[in-house]
């Protein structure tokens, strides 16, 4: 019975291996459908006009793993990070008193293409709008999640933040082994040597393994291109930096990561500052469920959202079952207990 059971185990990782899929049951309804709603959090609501003086100043959070697929559980699923975080720039866009945005972002990275995607909506809101952008490193802004905050006018970091792994990974997870021990095969049939590149049955070839280093190279040239184009680091720091080691947040900022330490009550000061607001000036969030006694450091949009728990999750994700092969700009580390 015993071997059955795993053997059924092993089964449902290949297949999540395979399709990137995670298993969803909907008996709850989904709140995703709600419409995005703004709630004022602080600040003098007097001031939420478009004239002179007046203004507001959004908080939107990025944390978690940054891709376009939705996070779901057996009862329940919430948008991914791309998505939300777009489907509130575009709301933002149509609000001329939206003055400044403060990203507080807690996230290891993610996808390379799906955080490229995102960075770039972040900047055309910045043409689009005029309004300024300043990042707050809060538990872990690590490489998506630091390529993220390079769209911002002012990055910030506590103390205890972990911040840098500047750089890019090729995950490719395999089953190949203990598929053996247990006496499981797969087969494919290939139209040619490279079709099945980076598949969970089977270890790489060596000339899968250049290939793949020849597209982390591409890729990360994008990351140290952006980095050296928007912060002012020395040869060294840059080389150094490229190792993709992570730092605290004073490292960061000796490191030139960072503009200062501070923490997101700061961020909001400084929004407000860039944006030439009052220091009284609102500030706002977009939901989509309503939260009695709400703060700026609930970084759920929805009722299943955010820090929520996750009924009837069955964990896969922590367990890196969940993860497509692929490009990502990620700290690894951090996906351990990640509750996405």
């Amino acid at each position: 019975m015993r071997t059955v059971l795993i053997k059924l185990f092993v089964l449902l990782a290949m297949g999540m291996l395979a399709g990137g899929c995670h298993p969803r049951i909907t008996l709850l309804g989904d709140t995703a459908a709600d419409p995005l709603k703004e709630y004022v959090l602080e600040g003098r609501r007097a001031g939420l006009g478009s004239g002179p003086g007046s203004g507001k100043v959004l908080v939107i959070p990025i944390r978690g793993f940054i891709g376009l697929g939705a996070h779901q559980g057996l009862l329940r699923s919430r948008p991914g990070v791309v998505q939300e975080v777009t489907a509130m720039l575009r709301k933002a866009r149509k609000d001329t008193s939206v003055k400044a945005v403060v990203l507080a972002i807690d996230s290891p990275g993610g996808a390379v293409a799906d955080t490229d995607m995102l960075y770039r909506e972040l900047m055309d809101f910045k043409a689009a709008s005029g309004a300024k952008i300043v990042a707050q490193a809060m538990t872990v802004t690590a490489s998506g999640g630091y390529y993220l905050a390079l769209s911002a006018d002012d990055i910030a970091a506590t103390p205890a933040s972990v911040v840098g792994s500047v750089g890019t990974v090729f995950i490719s997870p395999k089953v190949a082994g203990l598929m053996g021990k247990i006496g499981v095969e797969a087969e494919v049939t290939k139209s040619g040597a490279l079709k099945d590149m980076g598949s969970p049955f089977r270890p790489s070839t060596e000339e899968e393994r250049r290939l793949a280093q020849e597209m982390i190279d591409q890729m990360n040239a994008m990351f140290q291109g952006l980095l050296a184009r928007t912060r002012t680091l020395d040869a060294a720091r840059l080389a150094e930096v490229a190792r993709a080691g992570v730092y605290t947040g004073q490292g960061a900022l000796d490191m030139g990561l960072v503009d200062r330490l501070g923490y997101l009550p700061d961020a909001l000061a400084r929004a407000r500052e860039l944006a030439g607001l009052p220091k009284d000036a609102a500030v706002v969030v977009y939901r989509r469920s309503k939260y009695h006694d709400d703060t700026y450091y609930n970084s759920a949009s929805g009722e299943w959202g955010g820090d929520s728990p996750r009924m009837l999750d069955l964990g896969l994700d922590n367990l890196g079952l969940g993860m497509r092969a692929g490009f990502y700009f990620l700290w690894p580390p951090a996906m351990a207990g990640l509750g996405q």
